[in-house]
């Protein structure tokens, strides 16, 4: 039984979905959100699976900006029945590949736009889902320091140790997905991080490498996650196992 802490559901296929609704060793799924459409998308999925699903409702900065305020005005109408924010955050792989093309760049709007999305999850007592890279980190931690957030979760985190060391002091949770397997920098920040932080993720249906190369992801992978972070730290893989679900169902405020 395991616990995916951010993947696209709303990117699978039907039958996929209903296959993962419908098996008993995947106790939840935080669901996350690409933009308004998607969040629709989302929250449907939610009430076509409520015992697993829990929605989270973003804009993802890794895509132009444009108007977000109706979407917003939608998830205020719609708190009860989404459960974070997410996934926001700023968008690290989008203003690389424009500056390596020669391209303007103007971070303002990202920035006002994260602030927005902060700002919202506060008032509405939401956790917050982050997609947050390098450099990047350390600018959303100074403005999570501005609001008073329930929960936060850096998901598929590349950062230093530094900036690591003050995301464990900020009691902010972190997930790891099947990269694990295959990247140093992943498995180094997963031996490290404060157990009670931890989560797993798939990120799914992104594709991965090493031994996932061309295989359709899907959260039973976690399993092998699992027991290779219990490798690398050293614990018995089964209070491994009910500790990670219970820290998933913890940031989600779920009570299972």
């Amino acid at each position: 039984m395991l616990f995916d802490a951010h993947i696209h559901l709303e990117k699978y296929d039907d039958d996929e979905i209903a296959t993962l609704c419908a098996d008993p060793s995947l106790v939840g799924m935080i669901a996350v959100s690409m933009d308004h459409a998607s969040s629709r998308r989302t929250l449907a999925l939610k009430k076509r699976c409520p015992e697993k699903v829990y929605a989270a409702c973003g804009f993802h900065p890794e895509q132009p900006m444009k108007e977000q305020e109706a979407f917003m005005a939608w998830i205020e109408a719609k708190q009860q029945e989404i459960d974070a924010i997410g996934e926001i955050g700023l968008p690290y792989y989008l203003r690389r590949e424009r500056l390596a093309q020669g391209k303007d760049w103007n971070e303002a709007p990202y920035l006002a736009a994260l602030d927005q999305w902060l700002r919202l999850a506060e008032r509405l007592h939401k956790p917050v889902v982050l997609h947050g890279v390098r450099e990047d980190v350390r600018t959303i931690l100074s403005y999570l320091d501005r609001y008073s957030l329930p929960r936060v979760q850096f998901h598929w985190l590349k950062t230093d140790e530094n900036t690591l060391c003050q995301l464990a002091e900020r009691g902010i949770y972190v997930s790891f997905t099947p990269d694990l397997l295959y990247k140093e920098e992943t498995r180094k920040i997963a031996a490290a991080y404060p157990r009670h932080l931890i989560l797993l993720e798939t990120d799914g249906p992104w594709p991965h490498d090493g031994p996932w190369a061309g295989m359709l992801t899907h959260p039973r992978m976690l399993e092998r996650v699992l027991d290779e972070l219990a490798i690398l730290r050293g614990e018995e893989r089964e209070p491994l196992r009910r500790a990670l679900i219970e820290n998933a169902r913890r940031f989600i405020g779920s009570k299972g």
